[in-house]
């Protein structure tokens, strides 16, 4: 993504962060958990890669174009998870979303300097709203599992609902910011 670098390496900060999280969720002993937690943490190293700033390292255009092959097949994958569990349509929007950013980015990454003032394609839009409204919507249901937890009992890393909420709200605000510098 192209923007100032020092908001550029702080985002790749937050989603590596994310994803490393997301990887220790991955030992969790509860299967459902595994899984969620393997798309957020591509999730997370996608956005880290996709937004370490262009002044440092500007991938070429094969690599938007993989980026772009790699989170339509995560899409796919939530398609065909969505018909077992209604929450996998999270992850389809934001794979779409990856894919979406890839794509524009492999079409035109010279259009997306410093400035340019072409207007909010509808699309994009669309992507803000939705993630704008999810980051409100996770950040409330946060608040309730932050003043219950620490109830007595040990969970690991990786079965704390609070720090995967956290992990996602994080994601959502990390893809509110990626879309806005688009």
């Amino acid at each position: 993504m192209h923007g100032s670098a020092s908001p550029g390496w702080l985002l790749v900060a937050l989603c590596a962060a994310t994803g490393t999280y997301c990887l220790l969720r991955m030992r969790s002993g509860v299967e459902e958990q595994r899984r969620a937690a393997g798309g957020e943490a591509l999730m997370g190293f996608g956005m880290a890669a996709m937004a370490v700033p262009a002044a440092v390292a500007a991938p070429p255009r094969w690599a938007w174009l993989a980026y772009a092959v790699v989170f339509g097949a995560a899409g796919v994958r939530a398609l065909w998870g969505a018909r077992t569990g209604a929450h996998h349509l999270h992850h389809l929007v934001g794979a779409f979303a990856m894919a979406y950013m890839a794509g524009v980015m492999a079409a035109s990454p010279a259009h997306h300097e410093h400035g340019a003032a072409s207007g909010l394609p509808p699309v994009t839009g669309v992507l803000l709203l939705y993630f704008a409204g999810y980051v409100l919507w996770s950040g409330v249901r946060l608040i309730p599992v932050a003043s219950v937890a620490g109830g007595g009992r040990s969970v690991g890393w990786g079965d704390r609902p609070e720090l995967a909420r956290a992990c996602r709200l994080s994601m959502g605000i990390a893809m509110v910011a990626m879309l806005l510098t688009l």
